[in-house]
């Protein structure tokens, strides 16, 4: 019997490790790309969780055909299904695909390999239920459906192997940071959140205030981090015991997720927020100005389950929780797993 629509997504290091035991390990998989990081990094997750054998398809439509995305066709130039094209047979025994792009080119290939390919699509694609076989949304979205699963965070690649295997070999600078070590997961202005001067200095005020308590502070930002914000933070770090990446050499933002004792992240990232919950440590949330409902509702669930708090306007003190890690990844993992078995049993011809 297939799970309900909605599922809670917490799982344990044992549970997830033995969800792994999955008939579809070293099957072929299909990964349809636009390129974005996080979209990759979601459809990796859960590749990984399954065991699959990883072909990568990246797609980059243009013009018209660019914009009909998600509900237009592909381009005929590309001649989707014709040998010698990167869509063609063998179909793979699983496809996924995450963002608008990408959306014609998994519907393509669900009506022309049928049930010989299992498709899944990560995140809402504002189409119809018939796009693929499996949709995956955060549970703050509101499609619901047979063929819909809903978990509190989004899929990413820190399964609790991962995470043992990062802290196994901890890089030298992290290890010499005092205790607790806090992982400040910086994000930055979008259309719904806003970092005039004031905020930039609550921030900087409240990363300070951890300084002042005596903790090893391992700072990030993102693409969309201000100038402004990161001068203030820098100033803010004067004399902490501090590791500050700004952008230039590699981002040790793996390490930071591992090695944290607990987070301080901004409300504008939903991934980063679903990121530290993995780890089962305390996450406090920063609120910049703005704000959505999804995001509101997607933080107000993490409270709700005890995974987060809402930050302080100066910490006095670091609170220590836990919670079972978030494993998005593993739980459609499984799902996909379960149906894609089903779906064998009921068509024993299918190889």
């Amino acid at each position: 019997m297939a799970r309900p629509s909605k599922v809670s997504g917490m799982h344990t290091s044992t549970q997830a490790a033995d969800d792994r035991a999955r008939p579809l390990v070293g099957a072929k998989a299909w990964i349809i790309s636009d390129g974005k990081a996080g979209h990759e990094a979601m459809t990796l997750g859960v590749a990984e969780a399954l065991g699959l054998a990883v072909e990568w398809k990246r797609v980059a439509p243009t013009g018209l055909w660019r914009t009909l995305a998600p509900w237009g066709p592909v381009a005929p130039r590309e001649r989707f299904g014709a040998p010698g094209t990167p869509f063609a047979p063998p179909w793979p025994d699983i496809a996924l695909a995450a963002g608008r792009a990408t959306t014609p080119y998994i519907r393509a290939l669900k009506r022309k390999a049928g049930v010989k390919t299992y498709t899944v699509v990560l995140m809402d694609p504002r189409t119809g239920p018939g796009t693929a076989d499996l949709i995956w949304v955060p549970e703050h979205d509101k499609r619901r459906g047979p063929n819909v699963i809903a978990t509190p965070t989004a899929p990413h690649r820190f399964s609790a192997e991962r995470l043992a295997e990062l802290r196994g070999a901890p890089d030298a600078a992290i290890a010499a940071l005092k205790a607790p070590r806090i992982a400040v997961l910086v994000g930055g202005p979008n259309d719904r959140y806003l970092y005039p001067r004031p905020v930039v200095d609550r921030l900087a005020t409240l990363v300070r205030s951890l300084a002042d308590l005596g903790a090893g502070l391992m700072l990030t930002v993102s693409r969309r981090t201000p100038a402004d914000l990161v001068a203030a933070l820098d100033a803010a770090l004067a004399g902490a015991d501090a590791i500050f990446w700004k952008g230039d050499g590699p981002n040790p933002y793996p390490q930071f997720i591992a090695h944290a004792d607990a987070f301080l992240v901004t409300a504008d990232s939903v991934n980063m927020a679903g990121e530290a919950a993995a780890t089962g440590r305390p996450i406090y949330v920063f609120e910049p100005d703005g704000g959505a409902a999804k995001f509101a509702a997607f933080h107000a669930a993490l409270r709700a389950k005890g995974i987060a708090r809402a930050a302080p306007a100066r910490f006095e003190r670091i609170e220590s929780w836990s919670y079972p890690p978030l494993d998005a990844a593993s739980v459609i993992a499984d799902e996909i797993a379960r149906r894609w078995q089903r779906r064998r049993t009921m068509l024993p011809g299918l190889t």
